[in-house]
């Protein structure tokens, strides 16, 4: 059987609750970095018809296709989502809006063009938006849909956030099943930043199949791979979502999420030969049994430090976190390599 035929029979088990088309999926406020400067942010999941690659099988560990309606939304429907989201946002005088849908913001099958216009047309008229960030899959980052999004947003930052995940095509193929080429990536990466976009890249720490140390390896290169295609760098921690090949193998005891201290030395080497780079982490679900994790006694803490460091790129944030499960962590890099990715423990 195929990687992506079995996280397609996991995908085609789940059962998926209907919800209302009007409202987004997700919304919630935060801060992030705009240059140097720390601004607030509001991240909108839209829900749309979902992503095209999703509904084909789709990423090992992507649980967002579950967010998509069970319905299209209509055009109002997607426009009064926008107006649900921002009222997040009332309070704010100066803020960076982030756009996901689960999927990809530049496929008009998702987001119609004339959608599109509307909803960037809105947030460029507030100018109280400093910056729109979109993310979508590569093949549908091109010249004319950057130019586009850049000619509607006349006074607004405009960045295109793409899931690279690693500069390994075999990693993306065999652990990730993410359906696109380093190249692509590349080409896409060329064709924002010729066309007035900045460029976001998410990466994939620990996804399946690989031991403590060739994940940590990997988004070391990775990093050093894409650097010239690159702004800004956000590292993602996999954590184990329902309905997953991630979970199917979790739940065998056959997968861990990745140790905080990789992160931890990821950022201090990764920052240290780019110190104009910014690169970021957010740990979601730091400290759970199904979240990247040291043990219970500094998990929390040293979640905490990444997050500061992730708005602050000041490394002394962590440079003197430290507890006995460091030791075990470090002997975790050397013995893990032996069972070719499956945890020696828990």
């Amino acid at each position: 059987m195929s990687l992506n035929k079995a996280v397609l029979d996991i995908r085609n088990r789940q059962r998926v609750k209907p919800s209302r088309t009007n409202e987004p999926a997700a919304v919630w406020t935060g801060k992030d970095l705009l240059g140097t400067e720390q601004v607030d942010t509001i991240t909108i999941i839209f829900k749309t018809s979902g992503c095209w690659w999703g509904k084909a099988g789709g990423c090992t560990m992507c649980g967002y296709v579950y967010d998509s309606a069970q319905t299209a939304p209509s055009d109002d429907d997607l426009m009064a989502q926008l107006s649900h989201a921002m009222r997040k946002a009332s309070e704010f005088e100066k803020f960076m809006v982030k756009i996901f849908t689960s999927g990809s913001f530049l496929d008009t099958n998702e987001i119609p063009l004339e959608v599109r216009h509307r909803i960037l047309g809105e947030l460029d008229a507030d100018e109280r938006v400093v910056k729109v960030l979109a993310e979508t899959r590569p093949e549908f980052v091109t010249e004319e849909s950057v130019k586009d999004c850049v000619s509607t947003l006349k006074n607004t930052a405009f960045e295109v956030a793409m899931g690279l995940e690693t500069s390994s095509d075999a990693i993306r193929k065999q652990s990730i099943n993410k359906g696109f080429t380093f190249k692509n990536f590349t080409d896409a990466a060329i064709a924002a930043r010729a066309n007035g976009a900045t460029v976001k890249s998410y990466l994939m720490l620990k996804p399946l199949f690989l031991s403590e140390k060739e994940a940590l390896e990997d988004i070391v290169k990775t990093v050093r791979d894409a650097a010239q295609y690159t702004d800004t760098f956000s590292i993602n921690l996999c954590n184990v979502q329902r309905g997953t090949f991630v979970e199917y193998l979790w739940e065998r005891k056959q997968y861990r999420p990745p140790w905080l201290w990789s992160i931890v030395d990821i950022l201090q080497r990764t920052k240290k030969e780019f110190p104009d780079m910014i690169i970021t982490s957010d740990p979601v679900g730091a400290g759970s049994k199904r979240g990247p994790r040291n043990c219970r006694e500094c998990s929390h803490a040293v979640a905490d430090a990444i997050r500061l460091f992730s708005l602050t790129q000041d490394l002394s944030c962590l440079e003197h976190l430290t507890c006995d499960c460091k030791d075990l962590w470090e002997q975790v890099l050397v013995l893990d390599d032996h069972t070719f990715g499956s945890p020696i423990m828990d």
